[in-house]
């Protein structure tokens, strides 16, 4: 059984990721990270309920020990009655210390409270609801164990030729204008990826769809929307830089390295936002980038797409 969420679940967010993250609960498409737009000063706090439905139980649960987030998460469990399909699921959210309580109703939209950065994020990785839904009968405190999550929108796959500025900096990460939104609060976006035959030999174009992940620092991704003709198997590219093979609804990586003007870095952060700020986002704590800076990134070791 997949879940589809539907376009007024997606629309309260301005980014999200079904792929991006280290951890099992995201497995095959599991579960889903949803970022809220940001205040004024730069802050994200609030977190809007992304279903209708009874809260069920909040709890407080231990995250991983990082130097940087204090040492308890929480969960929220709400019986859900939409949208969509998620109607008579149970949702688990993560990430929000909560201002509900068990009994509470809430409205699809409804603060949930605030968002917390517990151990579960890596430094570079912006605040977020993560949210799996299963069905009422299935254990809901298992962290893994949800159901296959479909995407009722369509995302767009934006050609991006591996150039851009630096439009933002952060101790962990660099953010480049390319490739730009064209239409931003419209729709979604995401960085195109080429699939091809597991030979190379053969480039279908026309079965692309957008790469999902952190490429390669987390163990695999995801391809969103991609074509009916893509199989397990086929390689997966970026300009022609190989990145992985199809598996089932994920990409396993290849043994590659992310590169900016020629030296490695971490990886790239790859997700699917509507709001005009998207670029590509580079993960680099052991590098040093300004704004202005001009970028060429490319992959480089696995096989070779004909580049």
């Amino acid at each position: 059984m997949v879940v589809t969420l539907p376009p007024s679940l997606l629309s309260q967010y301005e980014r999200f990721s079904l792929y991006n993250s280290p951890y099992r609960a995201h497995d095959e498409g599991r579960a889903i990270d949803l970022y809220p737009g940001t205040l004024r000063d730069g802050r994200t706090s609030a977190a809007p309920s992304p279903v209708s439905g009874t809260v069920i139980e909040t709890r407080t649960v231990r995250a991983p020990p990082k130097p940087y987030a204090p040492e308890h998460d929480h969960l929220i469990l709400l019986e859900c009655d939409g949208p969509g399909d998620v109607a008579g699921m149970t949702a688990r959210v993560l990430h929000v210390e909560p201002s509900v309580d068990a009994g509470d109703r809430v409205d699809r939209g409804d603060s949930l409270g605030a968002l917390v950065r517990a151990g579960f994020f890596a430094p570079w990785v912006d605040n977020h609801l993560h949210v799996g839904f299963r069905a009422p009968d299935r254990d809901p405190y298992r962290a893994s164990g949800s159901l296959p999550i479909d995407l009722g929108i369509d995302v767009r796959p934006l050609a991006w030729n591996g150039t851009g500025t630096v439009v933002e900096t952060g101790d962990t990460y660099a953010v480049l204008d390319a490739p730009a939104h064209p239409d931003p609060d419209e729709t979604f976006v995401g960085v195109r990826a080429d699939v091809g035959a597991p030979s190379g030999e053969e480039r279908r174009f026309d079965a692309g769809g957008v790469l999902d992940g952190g490429l390669p620092h987390y163990d695999g991704g995801g391809l969103l929307g991609r074509g009916r003709s893509v199989a397990d198997g086929d390689s997966v590219s970026l300009n022609g830089d190989r990145l992985g093979v199809v598996d089932g609804r994920a990409i396993a990586w290849d043994d590659v390295t992310v590169t900016a003007n020629g030296e490695p870095i971490t990886g790239l952060s790859l997700f699917c936002a509507r709001d005009a700020d998207f670029g590509a986002k580079l993960i680099c704590p052991d590098r040093s980038f300004a704004v202005g800076d001009r970028v060429d990134v490319a992959v480089r070791g696995g096989p070779s797409c004909g580049r």
